[in-house]
């Protein structure tokens, strides 16, 4: 164990949704080991819709990407008024980098030389040890390890918290068959499914299983494109929450029987809440950004050729996710009614 102190500690952590999902184990791993511990946590204002409220994080400070060189001052006035034991940069990049370097700590660890890009590692005055690449979740647990705290059992105790509730009665409230989310897009055009296989998949589901689809999302463009093709396909109208927010997401999900998503932050909100997911993944290695330790079986991997043991990387493969069939995700939704009624 190391004599690290963690009295006070930032997380360095800033973008996408599926991170900051894997960024709360860590975090209750730290207030597990040390209850008196106070974490604060540079985010981006998206992913911090998610996190905010949550009992372990007790304090967000944002950074505004979209300002420019406006946010970068913006964050190192905040960090220049306070001190902390340590630093934990989870991210690799050069931004990521900056910002650590505005922190007043005696120890900022980051990742080992090889794996920390863009310069990152000239920013901290420790690293992890160095480890070959693995599931991101794992690659973040390597900092508990280097700080000799456990982080098992894995929580992440993401909600909904108890102010939420009465939305999430009032929303079901409307609905009679078991919902089942289908997140229709995501934040790149190759982690894409097809619209109007959607639409296929929501009348199968609503005629062949009696469960009702929802739509859920942002407002994107190339998600309200989904939207419309959807709704103008289907015989048995989904119904659409699409633009309701992360936190109403969460409540969605967790009255949810199950959800069917391609491979972007919701899927690992699903996983947190421990809420079988149908999950559609070409784009990125399974290995590294798959559902974590769940629902392995219910996964649609056609990152890889038949009979490929690939390994685990940072090499995105574009145009796959047309591979996918309609008769792919049914079979997955009927093994999941096949086992859940086990």
């Amino acid at each position: 164990m190391t004599r690290t102190p963690t009295e006070r500690v930032c997380i360095v952590m800033m973008s996408a949704v599926g991170d900051a999902v894997h960024v709360l184990p860590v975090i209750n791993a730290l207030k597990k080991a040390n209850p008196a511990t106070h974490i604060t946590w540079v985010l981006q204002p998206g992913p911090a819709t998610l996190v905010r409220g949550h009992p372990y994080v007790d304090e967000i400070i944002l950074f505004d990407r979209s300002a420019g060189v406006r946010g970068f001052l913006d964050i190192r006035r905040e960090l220049q008024t306070r001190q902390f034991d340590l630093v934990i940069n989870l991210q690799v990049y050069f931004k990521a980098g900056i910002i650590t370097s505005f922190t007043r700590a005696p120890v900022k660890l980051g990742f080992d030389r090889a794996r920390a890009r863009d310069f990152n590692w000239l920013f901290t005055t420790d690293k992890i040890v160095p480890h070959a690449m693995q599931h991101v979740q794992d690659q973040y647990f390597e900092f508990c390890d280097w700080l000799g705290i456990s982080h098992e059992p894995v929580k992440w105790g993401l909600g909904p918290w108890d102010g939420e509730r009465e939305w999430q009665r009032d929303f079901y409230s409307r609905i009679e068959r078991p919902a089942v989310p289908i997140v229709v897009a995501t934040s790149k055009p190759d982690k894409d499914w097809m619209p109007e296989r959607w639409a296929e998949v929501c009348d199968a589901l609503y005629a062949d299983f009696g469960m009702q689809p929802v739509l859920v999302g942002g407002r994107s463009p190339r998600e309200e494109h989904a939207e419309h093709v959807i709704l103008e396909r289907t015989k048995y109208k989904p119904i659409s929450a699409l633009g309701s927010g992360l936190r109403k997401l969460v409540s969605i999900f967790d009255g949810a029987a199950l959800v069917i998503s391609p491979d972007t932050g919701p899927l690992h909100v699903s996983v947190a809440l421990d809420k079988p997911v149908v999950s559609l993944i070409g784009y990125s290695n399974p290995k590294r950004v798959g559902p974590y330790r769940k629902f392995g079986d219910l996964m649609i991997d056609v990152y890889g050729e038949a009979g490929e043991d690939y390994p685990v990387s940072m090499e995105n493969r574009t145009g796959r996710m047309h591979r996918i069939s309609v008769r792919d995700v049914l079979d997955k939704v009927e093994l999941w009614r096949t086992t859940s009624k086990k």
